[in-house]
């Protein structure tokens, strides 16, 4: 009996449907950045190695063992994470403390965990996934209160803070800003009032925003670069304009269509 439930169990975790849509959006996206990264390092990866296709290959290992590992955590039913949602917090705040410790100083900040010399984790990327699950898990749990302003903004906000804070010792200003739109997002759709987030935002938020990008001047000039790149085409600008340029390439294929 044990085993035909066992047999059972399997076979349903096997014969979970798949979303075709979003699993062709995944791989067209995947397939667009690994012509990009073909088309923007050959030169570079032949001049260093005498393999143009070096860099291209190793992402391509990469993507191929993502695409096994999105398959098979697509077969697994979403609720299971629900039991684990306390421990991704956890998780979290260990990896990006561990980042501060045991990280590698590259360029004035702390971001990478090197395991060789060629294979590094960035935990970061890692922690938008675990407080994805984090905050499903406690969103469930206090959705009553949500739409008090203590309970359900202050409090979910403030479980939120200590993650930025070690973001922000990396330095991580880009990682802080996407998880704080992921959490507020989900935050919102789970049922916490949006004129919470505009008014505390307002008091609190930009004024904190504005100071955090004025007291590191790199910071302070990607913005500046952002407005005018023009002004370094050569230089920080340069990928700006690049943009701009594809930009106004679409647009006239376009016409032309």
């Amino acid at each position: 009996m044990a085993k035909r439930r066992k047999e059972k169990s399997f076979s349903s975790f096997l014969n979970n449907p798949i979303d075709f849509t979003l699993l062709i959006t995944i791989l067209l996206l995947l397939s667009l950045g690994l012509i990009m990264v073909l088309s923007a390092s050959s030169p570079s990866a032949l001049a260093q190695s005498g393999d143009s296709y070096s860099y291209f290959s190793k992402q391509l290992i990469f993507a191929i063992l993502g695409i096994v590992a999105m398959l098979f955590i697509s077969k697994i039913d979403y609720r299971f994470y629900q039991k684990f949602y306390k421990h991704a917090w956890w998780i979290a705040l260990i990896l990006l403390a561990l980042v501060l410790i045991a990280g590698r100083e590259v360029n004035g900040a702390k971001r990478w965990i090197y395991v060789t010399e060629t294979l590094s984790i960035q935990p970061s990327e890692l922690v938008k996934l675990l407080m994805i699950i984090f905050y499903a898990g406690i969103l469930m749990k206090n959705r009553d209160e949500l739409g008090v302003y203590n309970k359900g903004f202050i409090k979910h906000m403030c479980l939120l803070a200590p993650i930025i804070g070690l973001l922000l010792l990396e330095p991580h200003f880009s990682a802080s800003v996407v998880i704080i739109g992921i959490c507020a997002i989900m935050m919102i759709m789970a049922g916490c009032k949006f004129w919470h987030f505009i008014a505390t935002g307002s008091v609190v938020g930009v004024p904190a925003i504005v100071a955090l990008i004025l007291i590191e001047p790199y910071r302070l000039k990607r913005v500046i670069t952002f407005l005018d790149p023009w002004q370094d085409a050569t230089g920080d600008g340069w990928q700006v304009i690049q943009s701009l340029y594809a930009i106004r390439f679409s647009e006239g294929c376009l016409e032309q269509d």
